[in-house]
């Protein structure tokens, strides 16, 4: 495999990773594993969470993905860093940034940050299962956006619907 193959499958696999993050977060853990991820939207006490057996599990995939491309598959290797890379840049941008539960050195004060960091917090402006909004970390929608369906939500819920 030439570098330039092994960079695109990485690059490209990263990128995939946001839709799948997206639908796991939107189907799964809003979904039928909410008894794992509601802790993620609860006040947390202690290091850990409940929530946080979802790294392990999608980790996974990843070291045997890594281990097959080291061992004979060399395709397997670029899309388990792929998967390994997105997993790095989200736990330092969601479990450092955002959530503070390490110091990450960086303030995230970009526009590009601030955009991130607004959208999940207007994600966890919801406690329960239902009723939130922005479930991706790299697309995001405008804060104006998501405060506007999160107000078309409560509209809609307590009219019944």
């Amino acid at each position: 495999m030439t570098p330039l193959a092994f960079l695109l499958i990485l690059v490209v696999t990263f990128l995939g990773m946001e839709v799948f993050a997206w639908v796991m977060h939107r189907y799964v853990m809003h979904g039928w594993l909410w008894s794992w991820h509601r802790s993620h939207h609860e006040p947390r006490e202690g290091a850990f969470e409940l929530n946080d057996l979802f790294a392990v599990v999608f980790a996974l995939p990843a070291i045997v993905l890594i281990a097959i491309g080291t061992w004979s598959n060399v395709w397997a290797l670029p899309v388990g860093l792929g998967i390994t890379a997105y997993g790095a840049v989200y736990f330092y941008f969601h479990d450092g940034l955002v959530h503070r539960r390490f110091p990450t050195g960086f303030d995230g004060r970009s526009g590009f940050w601030q955009r991130r960091i607004q959208a999940h917090r207007l994600h966890h402006a919801i406690h329960t299962k239902h009723g939130c909004v922005s479930y991706g970390f790299l697309w995001v929608r405008s804060a104006r956006e998501l405060k506007a369906e999160l107000v078309q939500k409560r509209g809609s819920s307590s009219s019944g619907a």
